[in-house]
């Protein structure tokens, strides 16, 4: 017998004649009723009618289509990349307050105008997810266009020049400060000394931080503010450079050696601080971030963060973490972190912690002594006994960890150091399941430690355009061996990781167009490309969009919030002039910024 036929003639089913009809009207017939009122009685029954019409009108109400909403601003006619692959390319976006509500094709996007909202016709043009600037110091950018930038000298007679005009404007005995030089291109490509700069600043103290970050050059009458002489031991995790023959400084300090003069280098002000702040967000909007995450750093930062924003001077968003080991870490460990103030714009829940120096200072902590100069293979800038009480606590805290480390040794000792307080701490005591702790820059990598990074769930955060500077010097400090794991971005894709992408501006310049360029390229931006400099390593254009987008939000735990063009998400967009996903490589660094919306709100245009 069949199902079918059981089906009819079971006492047990149904009634032949028994039918439901949901719709505008309401109407229901229930043939059962004849039965069930015997059962029931008439007064029952009828009770129990109201109640099944009451709740079947309800259903079908529930079940029609709701009202659609005006949006406040529909963007339309637009080649646009949403980094969703189950919808990746559309026409158009509809924004409400400040998040998305439509995505789709400009026909399904007239819905959502009404007569108050604005319209965007891109006229074709290209829009990405707001860009996100993951490692990218904020204070640094604006201070760099402050004070003497010395980006993009070629030589040592023009490094000297431009500080000798910057002196001769200065009164005599103040100090005269900069940042960005970088040797690189200079013949001899060799550290300027205390006596070079003498012969254009005999008087006046002079500061001049190299493009890194990671050594300052001064000149002689710095050093003596200081008391830096040939009997100034170095400080563990630094390093005074000093002549070889007589023995006294040349006027290079390195990484912690840094300190024993910055301290004497009179104080910015607040309102130094707070322009610094303004300009460098300025700067950023322009380009077409919509997010920066901002390593390390204070709480007067985070302070006048807050006064910025509740001014309505600021509107960029800020993932900022603060400085560690000290009091700024302390401080965040007892108070607890800031989520999403402001509007989702500012959040605190991070430390920034330092392993080793740079490649091109040669302070970076390296396995093997450098190739250029066998003498010394870099050192390392905290001890474990400092570093493991702090990695516990974090754990226990839900505080995210991110940690500079540049060299292979600086890099394994990190993810060893990273490996062994999650072995200590019992994953029930951990308060973020998932706490995504992060190693800043992972430029040189041991290839047997590669993997390890994803089986920890620890974020290899890079840069691409340190790759294609570096290029031109990492090759002779490292040799072309070492070249297998430095700057190995498919190599960590590969096993498993996700590259959150930044600039580390102001060490590099801090421009979208040019970490894109560079990840895709992995040439220079005359588009030089060096023996062992491993092209397999570069990205496709759809990783390279991630890095800048949905990576950095997972590294800032917000996929769920930004990072791609969905509805529901924060409406953050970055308008360009031409199509990244497509144009020849060289073209991408000719691509300007042409709006900046974030939270639907446009925050930058071209003019």
């Amino acid at each position: 017998m069949s199902l079918a036929h059981s089906q009819r003639t079971d006492p047990r089913s149904p009634r032949q004649n028994q039918s439901y009809k949901f719709g505008p009207t309401n109407v229901i017939k229930l043939t059962l009723c004849e039965q069930s009122s015997a059962l029931l009685g008439n007064n029952t029954m009828k009770a129990f009618t109201a109640l099944l019409v009451a709740t079947l009108s309800a259903f079908a109400l529930s079940s029609a289509p709701a009202k659609i909403q005006p949006a406040g601003l529909v963007l339309r006619n637009g080649n646009i990349y949403t980094v969703n692959d189950r919808q990746p390319r559309v026409e158009a976006v509809a924004v409400k307050d400040d998040r998305i509500i439509f995505v789709g094709s400009n026909r399904d996007a007239q819905k959502y105008i009404g007569k108050n909202t604005g319209v965007i016709d891109l006229k074709g043009e290209t829009v990405v997810p707001g860009m996100t600037d993951a490692h990218h110091h904020l204070e640094g950018v604006g201070f760099r266009e402050m004070t003497l930038n010395l980006e993009g000298i070629n030589s040592l007679e023009e490094f000297l020049a431009k500080v000798k005009e910057r002196v001769n404007q200065t009164n005599a005995g103040d100090w005269v400060t900069g940042r960005g030089w970088i040797e690189t291109f200079w013949q001899p490509p060799v550290f300027p000394t205390r006596w070079d700069l003498d012969k254009v600043s005999p008087v006046n103290p002079v500061v001049l931080t190299r493009a890194d970050g990671h050594g300052t050059v001064a000149n002689s009458a710095a050093l003596k503010i200081a008391d830096i002489d040939k009997n100034t031991p170095s400080p563990f995790g630094g390093e005074i450079s000093k002549d070889k023959q007589s023995g006294e400084p040349n006027g290079m300090l390195l990484d912690a050696a840094q300190g024993l003069l910055r301290r004497h280098v009179p104080a910015t002000t607040l309102a130094d601080e707070e322009r610094a702040i303004v300009l460098g967000v300025n700067r950023d909007v322009s380009l077409g971030w919509t997010q920066v995450q901002d390593p390390g750093g204070s709480y007067e930062e985070v302070d006048l963060f807050k006064k910025l924003y509740a001014a309505g001077q600021i509107k960029l968003r800020i993932y900022k973490a603060v400085s560690a080991p000290g009091a700024e870490a302390r401080r965040l460990f007892h108070d607890g972190p800031i989520i999403g103030a402001y509007g989702n714009r500012l959040t605190v829940r991070t430390i920034k912690l330092y392993a080793d120096g740079s490649l091109g200072s040669r302070s970076a902590a390296l396995l093997a002594p450098y190739s250029d100069k066998p003498d010394t293979s870099g050192f390392l800038t905290i001890k474990e006994e400092t570093l493991q009480p702090i990695l516990q606590e974090a754990l226990r805290n839900g505080i995210q960890v991110q940690t500079h480390a540049i060299g292979d040794r600086g890099n394994r000792f990190i993810i060893d150091e990273y490996e062994k307080a999650m072995k200590t701490v019992p994953k029930a005591e951990w308060k973020t399941k998932s706490p995504r702790w992060r190693v800043e820059h992972s430029q040189i990598v041991n290839p047997a430690d590669i993997p390890r990074f994803a089986k920890l769930g620890v974020i290899p955060s890079m840069q691409a355009s340190h790759a294609i500077g570096d290029l031109h010097f990492a090759p002779a400090r490292l040799g072309i061996e070492r070249l297998a794991g430095a700057y190995a971005w498919q190599s960590f894709i590969k096993s498993g990781s996700i590259i959150p992408g930044g600039s580390d501006a102001p060490v590099e310049r801090g421009e979208p167009m040019i970490e894109f360029y560079a990840a895709v390229a992995r040439k220079d931006l005359k588009g030089f490309s060096g023996a062992g400099w491993h092209p397999e390593e570069a990205l496709t254009r759809e990783q390279a969009l991630k890095m800048f987008t949905i990576w950095a939000a997972y590294a800032a735990f917000e996929e769920e919030l930004r990072g791609s063009i969905q509805v529901g998400k924060l409406a953050d967009f970055t308008v360009l002039s031409a199509d990244i996903m497509k144009i020849p490589e060289a073209e991408i660094l000719q691509t300007r910024c042409l709006k900046t919306i974030i939270g639907g709100e446009i925050v930058y245009e071209a003019k």
